[in-house]
C-alpha cells in the first residue's frame, strides 16, 4: 500500500476542482487532486457562465485562451414554437464593469483541457492522480484520510490531508460520508439535451432563444463557430431512447432548420437529463467541505450550475491559505457556509422562477407572456436590469462587514450606500496607464481609496500584510465608490468587498492579519 500526504486534498476533477487546485497552489498551498477517470468526459454539459465567473478563470491566467473558445451572448428572446419573437432583451456583448462580456457561451470538455494546463503548469503544487477510485473518508481531529484503489493496477493508496474538498458531483461519496443530506427546494423536469455539429450557416440569432410553450419547452443556443445546442422538456410518455437517432431529433429542430440540408447536420449527443434544484443541508464538516454539484443542484434556466462550483472554489481556496499559511483560526472557514449557501440557494430559486415565468402556467401563461413580456421590452432600464449578469451580495460574515460606515448616516445610505458594498465585488476596471485591471493583482486584501493613507494607516495596512490601491475621484474606481457615498472599500482576494467607508480610517483595522504582498498599487487617473 503506497501512502501520500498534502495538506489538502481534493476529490474530482471537473472544472470545481481543478480550479481549486489551481488557486490553491497560486497561494502556495499544496493538493493532491484525485479523479477516477483519466481522461476528460468527452461530451458538451455546460455551455454558459457570466463574467463575474470569467474574471475567476482570468485570474487563473486563462482570460485569454478562454477568448479563443468562447463567443458573448446577445441576450434572451423569448419565442413561439414557430419562432414567432414574442420579445427580445439584448445584452451588449462588449466588455463590461467586471472586464469581460456579461455572458460568455463555450463547450466545456474545451474548458476542461484549458483548466487541465493550468494545473499542469503548477505541477510543483499540485499532485494529480486520475484512475483513483475513492472508496473511503474519514476525518480526526488532526486530519483527513480517503482509502482509494489504482483502477489500473488493483493497488490499494492511502491519502492523508489537513483538509478535504468534495467536487465529486451530484453522486459525491464525499457528501454521504459526512451524512449531509439534500434539501429539495421544489424543482423537477426531465429534459431532451441535444448537441449538433454543423458548417451549415442556421441563419439564427447568436443569444438564447427560449421556446415559450407550455406544450414543449425549448432552449436554443449557438454554442460555438459549428456548435448549436437545443434542449427540449420531454413529455411524460417520453425518454431520451425515442431520440437516440439522428432522424428522431430532425422533427424537433425543424423550425431552425429551414434552408438547411439535414444532412449537413451532426448529431453529436441526445441525452436525457432530470433537471433538479438541491442544496446540501451541510457543507462542511469540520475537516470536509462540499464544493459545486456535490454541495447544490440548479435548473439551468439562468446558467449557473457550473458557474457556481466556480464561485465555491474562489470562496474557499484563500480562505483555506490564511488557516494553513498565516495562521488564521479554523473558525474562520465557517464563512464558506454562511457565506455561500444564501447565495447559491438564492440563484436557484431565481432559476426556478425564471423557467416558471419563462414556460409555466398553461396556455394561460402562453397568452400572459404574449401579452406581457412586450411591455417589459419596451422598457430600456428594465430590459437591461434582466440581462444583468450581477449576483446577489453574500451575507455578513467575519469576511463580509456591514457595519463599517460611521454613525450619523442616514440609514438609507447605510442600506444602498457604502455598507451596501460589501458581498459585492470590486469592479474589475483599469487601475494604472499601461492598462492593468484591478484582478491583475491577486496578491491579498487590498484597500481601495480615493485619499492615500496617512503613513500610521499605511504601516498599520501593511504590518497586516495589506495593500494599498490609490484612485484619482474621477476614475472609474473612484467613480464607483462616490456612487455609494464612499470613499474607502477592503477588497479581499476574491474581488469580494469585505468592507466600505467614508474614509480609510473607517475601515483599515478591519483587515485581517494576512502574509505580506509587497509594494502597493498606485493607481493613476485613467
Amino acid at each position: 500500500m503506497s501512502r501520500h500526504n498534502a495538506p489538502v486534498l481534493i476529490v474530482g476533477a471537473g472544472p470545481t476542482g481543478l480550479a481549486a487546485a489551481a488557486m490553491l497552489a497560486d497561494l502556495g498551498v499544496p493538493s493532491i487532486l484525485l479523479e477516477r477517470w483519466d481522461a476528460i468526459y468527452p461530451q458538451p454539459r455546460a455551455v454558459h457562465l457570466d463574467d463575474e465567473v470569467y474574471r475567476i478563470i482570468a485570474r487563473l491566467g486563462l482570460g485569454p485562451r478562454f477568448a479563443e473558445i468562447s463567443r458573448p451572448a446577445l441576450g434572451l428572446r423569448l419565442v413561439t414554437s414557430s419562432l414567432q419573437v414574442i420579445a427580445e432583451f439584448p445584452r451588449d456583448p462588449g466588455v463590461g464593469v467586471n472586464g469581460f462580456p456579461a455572458a460568455s457561451m463555450f463547450d466545456q470538455p474545451r474548458l476542461e483541457e484549458l483548466l487541465r494546463s493550468a494545473v499542469a503548469r503548477r505541477a510543483d503544487l499540485v499532485t494529480f492522480r486520475s484512475g483513483v477510485e475513492v472508496s473511503g473518508i474519514d476525518q480526526s481531529d488532526t486530519g483527513v484520510t480517503v482509502s482509494a484503489t489504482d483502477r489500473d493496477t488493483g493497488e490499494p493508496i492511502t491519502f492523508r490531508g489537513s483538509y478535504l474538498l468534495g467536487c465529486d458531483g451530484a453522486g459525491s461519496i464525499t457528501r454521504s460520508a459526512i451524512s449531509s443530506e439534500w434539501r429539495d427546494l421544489g424543482f423537477s423536469q426531465r429534459w431532451l439535451v441535444i448537441d449538433v455539429e454543423t458548417p451549415a450557416d442556421l441563419r439564427q440569432w447568436d443569444g438564447v432563444a427560449q421556446v415559450c410553450d407550455t406544450h414543449r419547452a425549448a432552449t436554443y443556443m449557438r454554442v460555438g463557430q459549428t456548435r448549436y445546442r437545443w434542449e427540449f422538456q420531454l413529455l411524460d410518455h417520453e425518454t431520451a431512447e425515442d431520440y437516440a437517432h439522428y432522424d428522431a431529433v430532425v422533427p424537433l429542430l425543424r423550425p431552425w432548420l429551414e434552408g438547411v440540408d439535414a444532412a449537413d447536420l451532426r448529431l453529436v449527443r441526445s441525452a436525457e437529463y432530470t433537471f433538479q434544484a438541491r442544496v446540501a443541508r451541510c457543507w462542511r464538516d469540520r475537516r470536509v467541505f462540499l464544493l459545486g454539484d456535490a454541495a447544490h443542484l440548479t435548473p439551468p434556466f439562468i446558467g449557473q450550475g457550473m458557474g457556481a462550483g466556480l464561485r465555491d472554489a474562489a470562496n474557499l481556496s484563500w480562505k483555506l491559505a490564511a488557516v494553513l499559511e498565516d495562521g488564521a483560526p479554523s473558525s474562520t472557514l465557517d464563512s464558506y457556509e454562511r457565506e455561500r449557501i444564501p447565495h447559491c440557494t438564492g440563484l436557484i430559486r431565481l432559476a426556478m422562477v425564471t423557467g416558471a415565468a419563462m414556460t409555466g402556467g398553461g396556455h394561460g401563461g402562453d397568452v400572459l407572456r404574449r401579452t406581457i413580456a412586450p411591455v417589459l421590452a419596451g422598457f430600456p432600464g428594465l430590459a437591461t436590469r434582466l440581462t444583468d449578469s450581477t449576483t446577489p451580495a453574500l451575507r455578513p460574515s467575519c469576511y463580509v462587514r456591514r457595519g463599517a460606515v460611521g454613525s450619523g448616516i442616514p440609514r438609507w445610505v447605510t442600506a444602498q450606500g457604502a455598507a451596501g458594498l460589501a458581498g459585492r465585488l470590486a469592479p474589475n476596471a483599469v487601475v494604472t496607464a499601461d492598462g492593468r485591471r484591478l484582478d491583475d493583482d491577486t496578491a491579498g486584501f487590498r484597500i481601495i481609496t480615493v485619499k492615500a493613507p496617512t503613513p500610521e494607516q499605511e504601516f498599520e495596512i501593511r504590518r497586516r500584510g495589506g495593500t494599498t490601491v490609490v484612485v484619482a475621484p474621477d476614475s472609474p474606481l473612484g467613480q464607483w465608490l462616490g456612487a455609494h457615498h464612499a470613499r474607502a472599500a477592503i477588497v479581499r482576494p476574491d474581488a469580494t468587498v469585505m468592507a466600505a467607508g467614508r474614509s480609510v480610517a473607517e475601515v483599515y483595522t478591519l483587515f485581517p492579519s494576512v502574509r505580506p504582498t509587497g509594494t502597493p498599487i498606485v493607481a493613476t487617473a485613467v
